[in-house]
């Protein structure tokens, strides 16, 4: 799992950059074979004059799966990061159960020989 950082409005240091990787890695670790890359875009939407501005983005490539893209926004930066970690591992979880059930689905019970 190759996972890709950029921040735009505020330096990015080694801190910031394990606690990323360390959350990434609780939340989508059991899919990591699946996973391509990950790119993470740390924004301030509101610059200096403070409020619910603070945003993280990611945007997940698994094989030849649609782009998911998951983000979130708090007023501090590591709380919109385990929020957007968060909501990443399930929308990932709910969208490989779902073409689990659908391959299971797609075929006949029964011997694959009285078909």
């Amino acid at each position: 799992m190759h996972i890709e950082i950029q921040s735009r409005d505020q330096p990015l240091d080694a801190a910031l950059r394990a606690h990323i990787e360390r959350r990434l890695g609780f939340a989508l670790g059991r899919f990591s074979n699946r996973i391509n890359r990950v790119e993470v875009t740390l924004s301030d939407l509101n610059g200096p004059r403070g409020g619910v501005d603070q945003r993280c983005q990611i945007r997940l490539a698994a094989g030849r799966r649609p782009t998911l893209v998951v983000g979130a926004t708090a007023t501090e930066l590591g709380v919109a990061i385990d929020s957007a970690a968060d909501r990443c591992g399930r929308s990932l979880a709910r969208r490989v159960s779902r073409e689990r059930n659908f391959s299971r689905d797609a075929w006949p019970v029964g011997d694959a020989s009285s078909v």
